[in-house]
């Protein structure tokens, strides 16, 4: 039996328990999900790729499926489009054509800065099934690992937080604790990586911005928890 045959007969049994009950011509999202993977196996197969040339095919793949670009990424004018600029910041933003999640900040003093807010993502410590974004993290990611040119994005950052109450005023949470960091180094090697960062809201900010406090202050916080 052929790789061909021996994919379509697979799925045929996936589609099957699927949707047992599946009419001829009737619409099902999973086994459409099945369908169209099949076709991409087909269209392998009639490439003439096997083996390794199909490994290859499928990280391409992969990495167009997850928006990162196939070769590095440039710092060049004909990638950046300019983005509609706040008084109330010290910087010129420019959002990169190939790669809509990567920005460049230009400054006023004329330092440059870049961000790709799908480099990282959040996980709690308490949950680690959550999953989310932070304003702060992202800047201290930036900090810790910043971005440079020639950019090719690798495997996301996963970033291990804990947040609390200590004020029902204060909304969700208040404070904050940036632990630690699961990052590939050029090995394909995930690595823990310590940060062991601690911040409260701002007082008598309305913007919801945040202050650096010690880690003993950060645990005398946690004596007061609410959530």
């Amino acid at each position: 039996m052929s790789m061909l045959e021996w994919a379509k007969r697979e799925v045929e049994i996936a589609c099957k328990r699927e949707n047992p009950d599946k009419k001829e011509g009737e619409f099902d999202y999973g086994c459409a999900c099945y369908e169209s993977a099949l076709k991409a196996f087909e269209s392998l197969c009639e490439d003439g790729h096997s083996g390794m040339s199909i490994g290859f095919t499928k990280n391409i793949l992969n990495r167009l499926i997850d928006g990162k670009p196939l070769t590095p990424i440039e710092d060049t004018d004909d990638v950046w489009s300019k983005r509609h600029r706040s008084k109330d910041l010290p910087y010129v933003t420019f959002q990169c054509k190939r790669m809509s999640s990567l920005f460049k900040m230009i400054y006023n003093d004329g330092h440059v800065e870049y961000t790709d807010v799908d480099r990282y993502y959040c996980k709690d410590i308490d949950n680690p099934i959550v999953s989310y974004t932070s304003g702060l993290v992202t800047r201290i990611v930036d900090e810790m690992f910043p971005i440079t040119m020639p950019y090719s994005p690798g495997p996301s950052i996963i970033v291990f937080c804990e947040d609390f109450l200590t004020d029902r005023n204060n909304g969700d949470y208040d404070t904050k604790a940036i632990l630690y960091a699961l990052k590939y180094d050029e090995n394909g090697d995930q690595k823990r990586i310590e940060i062991n960062r601690f911040f409260r809201v701002s007082v008598g900010d309305e913007t919801g911005s945040w202050t650096e406090i010690s880690k003993e202050e950060y645990e005398e916080r946690k004596t007061r928890r609410l959530n």
